[in-house]
């Protein structure tokens, strides 16, 4: 079996009035998350038409690295300081499909 990385779709939509402290949360991660092991991508994406909803699309080596992660400290520190912020929040563990032509 052929060895496929594992991409990561999350979708962050932040209660208004703690739109900005979201963002400066989220913002945080970047640094940290390019640097672990097994991180491929890791871009943050702000809605063109809805600010309040952010979306971030991972691509790592393994889904267990990607656990690792999902482990650290500083996802940990991300989720205290916006424990009450978020309004809704989504997770997609997706396989990239490729066309006989790529």
């Amino acid at each position: 079996m052929e060895h496929q990385n594992l991409t990561i779709i999350a979708t962050i939509v932040a209660k208004p009035e703690k739109r900005e402290l979201v963002k400066a949360e989220l913002l945080k991660l970047i640094d940290k998350t390019r640097a672990e092991k097994g991180c491929i991508t890791y871009d943050l994406h702000q809605d063109n038409e809805d600010e309040n909803r952010f979306l971030f699309y991972e691509i790592w080596e393994t889904r267990a690295l990607w656990q690792t992660h999902m482990a650290n400290d500083h996802l940990a520190d991300y989720l205290q300081a916006t424990e009450g912020a978020i309004a809704d929040f989504s997770l997609n563990e997706m396989t990239y499909i490729e066309s006989e032509n790529s």
